[in-house]
């Protein structure tokens, strides 16, 4: 049973005063008949007649009602619990990395096989009635699934991801946000429009525009989605060890963790470092849980109704068990 902090008609506990009553009135009464009793009865014969002992549970029926007339009078009050409940109609966009530095083997097989992998767990376990689509990005950005419900349609297009040269953070972003966008205009416009999550997965050294801070770089792209209500969450994913061999030279692609961080920053998403595949299924759930999921409080007072109900029960067995009547 959830607590009482939050109830929704709180004036009902008015109903305890009645609950005292009973029980003052029941004491009450049970001292006026023990007086009499006492009054007119040969204590000497009393006592071997109906030794004390008999009846130390007749009190038992009388508190099991006034505990169970408790309950029902907090089960009325309409006492209120928080509850997890899927999100419907909500949009999110998984943004992917294929630049040539995602083909580095710093994470077994490969970081972009890696990323399919995980990808494919967070698409398959995202709650059904979210839209999901997908963006990748390398030069350019390609939306490759506008926002759906349908997830066979993004594990396809993620088993087709390819490697691609340059870097451009900011375009995927912007790809996500316009899916985001025109998914909105469908649904109703934005004052109607759902929430909506873009998660970016790299190993995030943008290399187009050189400057994050460019009109279409990262940085501006992520103070966009913050105007837009729209935050963005970065996995920035690899090692600092990372190689790459592009016509037969070994070059170094170390993972840029500053930068996707600030990305995260900038639109009130969230930042996760991941070196390894189990890393990355672990941001991937928080992430799922987050945004696949909502809080909201709702009705508590099933159990209270159930358990005063019992209560009230056991307490006409009691009665008839023990007294041969009901309290």
């Amino acid at each position: 049973m959830g607590g009482l902090s939050h109830l929704s008609e709180p004036w009902w506990l008015l109903a305890v005063l009645v609950v005292v009553g009973i029980a003052v009135g029941y004491g009450y009464n049970e001292l006026r008949r023990r007086k009499r009793t006492m009054r007119f009865a040969n204590t000497t014969v009393l006592d071997s007649v109906a030794p004390p002992r008999r009846n130390r549970f007749a009190h038992v029926p009388v508190a099991l009602l006034c505990i169970g007339l408790l309950v029902l009078t907090i089960a009325l009050a309409g006492p209120t619990a928080m509850r997890r409940i899927p999100r419907n109609r909500a949009t999110v966009m998984l943004v992917i990395d294929v630049s040539l530095s995602m083909q580095a083997t710093d994470v077994s097989p490969s970081r972009l096989d890696a990323a399919k992998v995980a990808a494919k767990q967070f698409t398959e376990d995202l709650t059904p009635g979210i839209n999901l689509g997908l963006v990748e990005f390398a030069g350019t950005a390609s939306l490759l699934v506008s926002p759906t419900p349908d997830r066979s349609l993004t594990l396809a297009a993620i088993d087709h991801l390819e490697l691609a040269q340059r870097t451009a953070t900011g375009e995927g972003i912007y790809a996500a946000l316009q899916a985001i966008e025109n998914m909105n205009s469908v649904l109703g416009g934005a004052k109607s429009a759902p929430p909506a999550r873009i998660v970016v997965e790299s190993d995030g050294k943008q290399t187009v525009p050189q400057s994050l801070d460019d009109p279409r770089g990262g940085f501006t792209a992520a103070k966009e989605a913050k105007k837009k209500g729209i935050p963005v969450s970065t996995i920035s994913f690899g090692t600092m060890n990372g190689v790459v061999t592009i016509g037969g030279e070994q070059i170094p692609v170390p993972v840029d963790d500053d930068s996707l961080r600030e990305i995260a920053e900038l639109s009130g998403g969230q930042f996760f470092t991941a070196s390894s595949i189990g890393d990355l299924n672990k941001a991937y759930v928080t992430l799922r849980d987050e945004i696949g999921y909502e809080e909201q409080r709702g009705d508590d007072s099933r159990p209270w109704m159930l358990w005063g109900t019992l209560l009230v029960v056991a307490a006409a067995a009691a009665g008839v068990a023990l007294n041969r009547r009901v309290p």
